[in-house]
């Protein structure tokens, strides 16, 4: 039996690990096939990925950042000694930093295509905005660069089983393709897949671009897992399978059935995805691709029970199908509306599952916030929880052996306040943290009398003791030195920021957001119709503005939006701050709404209404 996974309120701690030098035999050695023939004289060859460095690899222009997981939310479904699979909202870079090395059997990533900024940006959070600025910086070199980081994590992260499919187009699939084969080596190449599809607009003055490229490569070519599958056959064939999966695998009458080829035209596997398909319709999700594709990755891939992955995860098809299929997975989207745009889409899966008696013993899950984290949840842990958060994610170490202190950064002792917001530290705090620094080996011994002090907020009184204290250092030797710092404020998070290069801006790493405060009004229209209002919600993070709303008509245990009231967009792609609804009876009927606001925070609000 596996040990039940981490539960809502609490964190995850990062992995006790250093910026170390990348290990130089992470890349695959290829002498001769970058080597340039001697006629041609002296060429030069870039033999390396674009970004790498010798020593220090992509760290030098992405350095670590080591942050805890904030757990917000923990799915249930009735099995919580199963290891829960992990859905986070964060940088995938350092959250694939914090996975441990070769655990991760199949990714697949669809990664923005270098198309143009306004083509990528599909919610509007401010994370987004950010990250699709890093990434077209410097053109095609700065985007390789920035995919090329993510990469080498990926490469890491795989089994030596393991494969992983990079769903591009053309404006770039065939750069990547070189950095590719740099970083996984030319003789791990499997296919390049074509998915042809015929929806989209036209290309003038040119054959039209009606594909999308997917490289796929193996950890390891000698080892892969790799099942051959075989086109549609009938259901009797299908007799055994996993529930959706569209495609036949080895069978005793393999002859009947032709090998699948890596051309995916639409007419042969119905993959193009319509405006109007329900797929589509349900999730909102406008660049999403369709289930038979990653059931067709998913099952040629993995073997059963096998761990799935997709660190740009989208509307989250890619866990859906997982989940589907009886795979774990792990998925990552730096968008919070794609988060939950996704926990929701999951969550719904695995109820239908559930209702079909197919997915008897599916595992929990849980949403995970790596960098932007949810201060009212905070607030609300135990204390000892909220104390080994806050040190983490100020970099210090956890450490209660001398009385008094909480911890160190470096050989500097912290205390830490109470976790409610309203807190405030007073002079008594001040006065017993110094005394408790006093007591210490350090002070007696090595003259060490700097403490620092963190907490939501700071009495004046206790402000005047800090001072007090630190005036004896004229005129008497029992003077101790405290910082007294905001955990929401700019030198909280000045270690992190401190690690911007000019490659990477790590400013608005590690921030604390607050919830929408979600006001909901209804008026009736008609027989079982209505029309629901959130215009008066309250967003309480200064700058933003509410991004998303969702609606679940039917709210039970679980928050599961309504088919088609999941990511709602007027005619100029603005949330949609009203929803009408058809109750399917009159009578009582519990409604619930998420609204989420473009700087991370989530709001929900539940009521009941009498249907007439």
């Amino acid at each position: 039996m596996q040990e039940a996974g981490p539960v809502k309120g609490e964190f995850v701690a990062p992995p006790d690990v250093s910026d170390a030098d990348e290990r130089s035999d992470a890349l695959p050695e290829e002498e001769e096939f970058w080597r340039p023939p001697v006629r041609f004289g002296s060429i030069p060859v870039e033999k390396t990925p674009l970004g790498w460095d010798r020593r220090r690899g992509f760290r030098k222009l992405y350095p670590q950042v080591m942050l805890p997981m904030q757990v917000v939310e923990r799915v249930s479904f009735g099995h919580p000694e199963l290891e829960p699979n992990r859905l986070f909202w964060g940088d995938n870079l350092h959250v694939m930093r914090q996975l441990p090395s070769e655990s991760i059997d199949l990714i697949y990533i669809d990664p923005p295509f270098f198309s143009g900024r306004q083509y990528n940006i599909i919610f509007g959070d401010q994370n987004e905005l950010r990250s699709f600025s890093d990434i077209y910086e410097g053109g095609m070199p700065g985007y390789l660069i920035w995919l090329n980081a993510r990469l080498y994590e990926m490469k890491r992260l795989l089994k030596k089983t393991g494969s992983i499919y990079v769903h591009l187009d053309w404006h770039a699939a065939h750069y990547v393709k070189v950095e590719m084969d740099k970083i996984f080596g030319y003789d791990n190449f499997m296919n390049e897949v074509i998915w042809s599809y015929a929806l989209g607009g036209s290309s003038r003055g040119r054959y039209q671009r009606k594909h999308d490229n997917i490289l796929f490569y193996a950890k390891s070519v000698g080892d892969v897992h790799f099942h051959q599958p075989r086109d549609r056959a009938t259901s009797s064939l299908l007799a055994g399978q996993p529930k959706g999966a569209r495609d036949v695998w080895r069978t005793s009458d393999e002859d009947e059935h032709r090998v699948i080829l890596d051309a995916w035209p639409d007419d042969l596997v119905e993959y193009t995805l319509s405006n109007r398909d329900p797929e589509r319709s349900q999730w909102g999700y406008p660049t999403q691709k369709p289930v038979a594709i990653l059931e067709r990755m998913v099952m040629a891939s993995t073997p059963a029970n096998g761990l799935v992955a997709d660190f740009f995860c989208g509307g989250g098809t890619t866990p859906a199908v997982a989940q589907r299929l009886g795979r774990r997975w792990i998925a990552c989207d730096q968008s919070r509306v794609a988060v939950a745009i996704t926990a929701d889409r999951l969550t719904r899966g695995a109820q239908q599952l559930m209702l079909d008696s197919v997915g008897t013993n599916i595992p929990d899950f849980t949403v995970e916030h790596w960098g932007v984290y949810e201060a009212k949840r905070l607030s609300q842990a135990p204390a000892d929880q909220f104390r080994e958060f806050v040190l983490c994610a100020f970099g210090a170490i956890p450490d209660s052996s001398e009385p008094g202190i909480h911890g160190h950064k470096g050989a500097i002792p912290v205390w830490v306040g109470e976790p409610d917001q309203r807190s405030q530290v007073t002079a008594k705090d001040v006065e017993a943290f110094a005394n408790a620094i006093r007591k210490t080996v350090r002070y007696q011994q090595d003259n060490l009398r700097d403490g620092i002090m963190l907490a939501w907020a700071f009495r004046p009184d206790a402000m005047e003791a800090a001072d007090r204290l630190r005036e004896l250092e004229q005129t008497d030797l029992n003077f101790v030195r405290l910082d007294m710092i905001r955990i929401d404020s700019v030198q909280f998070r000045e270690h992190v920021a401190a690690l911007s290069t000019d490659h990477a801006d790590y400013e608005n790493f590690l921030t604390f957001v607050q919830p929408p405060h979600v006001e909901v009004g209804w008026k009736r229209l008609q027989e079982r119709t209505y029309i629901f209002d959130v215009s008066e919600t309250a967003v309480l993070n200064p700058g933003a503005k509410i991004i998303n709303v969702q609606w679940d008509f039917q709210y039970g245990r679980r928050f599961s939006s309504t088919p088609g009231y999941s990511f709602i967009r007027g005619a100029k792609k603005e949330p949609a701050l009203q929803a009408q609804y058809e109750f399917p009876s009159t009578g009582k009927s519990r409604i619930a709404c998420k609204v989420q606001d473009d700087m991370g925070g989530e709001g929900l609000w539940s009521g009941e209404i009498e249907v007439s």
